[in-house]
C-alpha cells in the first residue's frame, strides 16, 4: 500500500495547494470547485464561470443552448480549453460550446490570464492569452471498494437529466472511472416580445434538445515515478434551433446535430532525484456537426461539417538548483475540416510550437520569462491554401511578497501573442479570405492579491488587477456587397480594465458558517481602427462595460441555503450602435437550498429557484433567457 499512499498523497496536494498557488502566482488565477458548486448555488458550467472576473460568456439561452467564454474583451478564439489537461480543440470556428460539460461531472474549474508560474505546460497551452481549466479527477479512492455517484435531476421547461459515475481502484496502481449522463430539455419557456408599442406573451418553441455525453478515465501507476492517464469521450447532442425572435418570422425548421469523440493520453515521468521530469500528451479529436433547415425557400437545405484533429506534445522539466527551473515544450498538430457542400476546398493545417521557459523563485520573489516560436503550415486539398504563418512571442511575469508574516502579493505579466485565423475565417465560400493576417495581441497586467486570517472565525482572500490589451489586425466581417461579406484584417482594439474579487468566511461555531462570494469587472473595449471613423471609440459589440456576480451562502446542521446573483450593464449587438441594436442590462439572481443526509450512504436533496424575479433578459440580441424556472435533484453516493 505504499506505492497507493504515495499517489493519494500527489492527488491530494494538488488539489489542497490550489488556491495557495493562486494567491502566489505571477499571474491572475482564479479556482472554483466542487464545494463552491454545491455552497454557492452553482447549476452550469456557464453558471460557474459568472463567478470568476474578466469572463464573458455568450449563451443562447436554454439548456443546451451555445455557450462560448471570452476573457478580458479578446473574444472566444483567444480562450483556450483544457479538459484533465489537454486543451480542446474547434479548428472550424474556434470556439469551445462549454454546454457539452457536465458540471455534475467537474471537479474544479481555474482561469490563468497570461503566464503563471506554473511552467510545465504544454506549448499548445502558453499560445493562448487565457486558458480556462476544467477537471473531472482529482481525488483518487485509497480503497478497493466501487464508488458510485447517482443523480437525478429535472426542473422547468421539461428538463430532464440523470447523471452516474462510477470509480474504484482495481489494486495499488490501478484506477478506472466511467461517467454517464443523458439530458432533455424542450426548453419551452415564456418570453415577451417589444415591438415599439406592441406588446406581446409568447412562448419559446422549436428549442427542444437531447444529448448524451459519456466518458471513461484509466489512471495507471506504472511505477513510483511514471503514471499514465487515458480518457476515452465521447458527446452527441441533436437539438432544435429556434433562431432570433423577431415579428413575422417565428417559423423555424433549423436543427443542429452535434458529435465529438475523442482519445487523449497523457504519461509524466521524473528521475530519482527529481531534477528531471517529462509530460507526453497525445490526442485524436473527431466532430461532426449536421445542420438541416427544413423549411428554407425552394427546398431543404443541410450542410455537415466533419473535423479532425490529430496531436502530440512533449515538456521536459529541468530544475538543476532548488531555486532555478527550465521548460521546453514542443507540440504539433494536424487539423483538416470537410463538408458537404460542393464548394467545399478540404482545408488542412500544420501547427508546430515551442516554448523555452525559465523560472526563479527565492523568498519573496518569482519571475517567469518565456519565449514561443509558433509556425502554422496551411493548405487545401482542392486549391491553394491560405498564407503560412510564423512568429516568435515572448512573455515575463513576476510576483513579490510585500511582508514575511503575511499573504500580501504584487505581480505584473506581460504577454505578446497572436491567433491565426480559423478555417472558417480563411475559406468559408465567398466569407473567407485566403489573405488574412493573424491577430497579435500584446497584455498587461498589475495586480496584488491579499489572503488573511483575522481571527480563528473569520478569514478573507481579495484580489484586485489592473490590465491593457492592444490588438492589432484583428479580424472582422465586412460587407463586399450587398449580399456578400467577407472577412479583412482592418481592426485596431483597445481593452483596459480592472478586475476585483473577494471571498470571506465567518465560523460562527463549528456548524455554522457565513460564506461570501463576489467579483466586479471594468472592462473597456474600444474600437481604435480610425480616428476619423464615427464609431471610433466604440464599445465592441457584446462587452458590457460593467459585470459582475455574487453570491451568500449560510452552512449549518440543518438545511444550508444561499442566495446568488450575476448581472451586467448595456451592451450592443454590432460594433456601429445602430438605434434598436442595444441589449439592456439586467441582474438575474437565484436561491439554492440543499441537505446532506449520512446514513452510511450520502444522499444529497437540492433545490433551485433560478431567475427569481422573472427578469427577462437577453445575453445574445433577440435571443431570450429562461425567465423564473425551478430544479430539484437528488445526489446518491457511497
Amino acid at each position: 500500500m505504499a506505492q497507493s499512499d504515495s499517489i493519494l498523497l500527489d492527488d491530494v496536494e494538488v488539489i489542497a495547494s490550489a488556491h495557495k498557488n493562486s494567491i502566489r502566482s505571477t499571474a491572475p488565477v482564479q479556482n472554483i470547485g466542487k464545494a463552491d458548486f454545491l455552497k454557492f448555488g452553482v447549476t452550469d458550467i456557464s453558471d460557474a464561470l459568472h463567478r470568476l472576473a474578466g469572463i464573458n460568456i455568450r449563451d443562447y439561452g436554454g439548456t443546451g443552448g451555445m455557450k462560448t467564454v471570452s476573457v478580458r474583451g479578446l473574444g472566444s478564439q483567444h480562450t483556450g480549453v483544457s479538459y484533465d489537461g489537454v486543451l480542446l480543440s474547434e479548428c472550424q470556428n474556434g470556439e469551445i460550446d462549454l454546454s457539452r460539460y457536465a458540471l455534475n461531472n467537474v471537479e474544479g474549474v481555474s482561469l490563468a490570464i497570461g503566464d503563471n508560474d506554473n511552467i510545465f505546460i504544454p506549448a499548445r497551452q502558453a499560445a493562448y492569452p487565457a486558458v480556462l481549466s476544467i477537471e473531472t479527477l482529482k481525488k483518487l479512492p485509497s480503497d478497493y471498494r466501487a464508488h458510485m455517484v447517482t443523480e437525478i435531476k429535472t426542473g422547468s421547461f421539461g428538463l430532464f437529466n440523470p447523471f452516474v459515475k462510477y470509480t474504484q481502484r482495481y489494486s495499488d496502481s490501478f484506477v478506472v472511472s466511467a461517467a454517464s449522463e443523458y439530458t432533455h430539455a424542450d426548453n419551452n419557456f415564456p418570453f415577451t416580445l417589444k415591438n415599439i408599442n406592441l406588446i406581446t406573451h409568447e412562448k419559446r418553441t422549436h428549442n427542444k434538445m437531447d444529448s448524451y455525453h459519456g466518458e471513461i478515465d484509466l489512471r495507471w501507476s506504472i511505477n513510483r515515478l511514471s503514471n499514465l492517464w487515458t480518457k476515452v469521450y465521447y458527446y452527441d447532442n441533436n437539438r432544435l434551433l429556434p433562431g432570433q425572435v423577431v415579428y413575422y418570422t417565428n417559423i423555424s425548421g433549423q436543427s443542429l446535430h452535434d458529435k465529438n469523440a475523442f482519445l487523449q493520453t497523457l504519461f509524466t515521468t521524473r528521475s530519482n532525484n527529481g531534477n528531471l521530469s517529462l509530460k507526453v500528451n497525445a490526442k485524436v479529436n473527431w466532430a461532426a456537426s449536421i445542420y438541416k433547415d427544413a423549411v428554407y425557400p425552394g427546398g431543404i437545405k443541410d450542410a455537415s461539417y466533419w473535423q479532425r484533429e490529430y496531436y502530440t506534445s512533449a515538456s521536459l522539466l529541468y530544475t538543476p538548483v532548488e531555486h532555478i527551473a527550465f521548460d521546453y515544450s514542443l507540440d504539433y498538430a494536424y487539423n483538416n475540416l470537410n463538408s458537404s457542400l460542393a464548394t467545399d476546398t478540404r482545408p488542412y493545417r500544420n501547427t508546430i510550437l515551442q516554448s523555452l521557459t525559465a523560472k526563479y523563485s527565492v523568498n519573496r520573489f518569482t519571475a517567469v520569462a518565456r519565449i514561443l516560436h509558433s509556425l502554422y503550415l496551411n493548405d487545401e486539398k482542392e486549391g491553394e491554401g491560405s498564407k503560412n504563418m510564423r512568429r516568435l512571442s515572448p512573455s515575463f511575469s513576476l510576483s513579490y511578497k510585500l511582508l514575511d508574516d503575511h499573504d500580501l502579493f504584487v505581480r505584473a505579466s506581460y504577454k505578446s501573442i497572436f491567433r491565426a485565423p480559423t478555417f472558417t475565417e480563411s475559406y468559408y465560400y465567398l466569407y473567407g479570405s485566403r489573405d488574412l493576417k493573424p491577430e497579435i495581441t500584446t497584455q498587461f497586467n498589475v495586480g496584488i492579491t491579499w489572503k488573511q486570517n483575522l481571527s480563528n472565525r473569520m478569514d478573507f482572500a481579495a484580489t484586485l488587477d489592473a490590465y491593457i490589451n492592444n490588438v492589432k489586425d484583428k479580424i472582422v466581417a465586412v460587407p463586399y456587397n450587398m449580399f456578400v461579406w467577407t472577412h479583412i484584417n482592418v481592426g485596431k482594439v483597445l481593452v483596459h480594465g480592472i478586475d476585483a474579487s473577494l471571498i470571506a468566511s465567518y465560523h460562527f461555531d463549528s456548524q455554522q458558517t457565513l460564506s461570501f462570494s463576489g467579483n466586479y469587472t471594468y472592462n473597456k473595449c474600444e474600437n481604435r481602427t480610425m480616428k476619423t471613423s464615427e464609431y471610433y471609440r466604440n464599445q465592441l459589440a457584446y462587452m458590457p462595460v460593467h459585470s459582475g456576480s455574487a453570491s451568500l451562502s449560510y452552512e449549518n446542521p440543518w438545511v444550508n441555503m444561499s442566495i446568488h446573483g450575476t448581472g451586467m450593464s448595456i451592451r450592443w449587438a454590432n460594433n456601429e450602435h445602430y438605434e434598436g441594436c442595444d441589449i439592456p442590462g439586467y441582474l438575474e439572481a437565484g436561491i439554492s437550498i440543499y441537505k446532506t443526509i449520512d446514513i452510511g450512504v450520502k444522499l444529497t436533496l437540492r433545490g433551485d429557484i433560478l431567475n427569481i424575479f422573472n427578469k427577462q433578459y437577453n445575453i445574445i440580441y433577440m435571443y431570450p433567457m429562461p425567465g423564473r424556472s425551478f430544479t430539484m435533484s437528488a445526489t446518491y453516493s457511497f
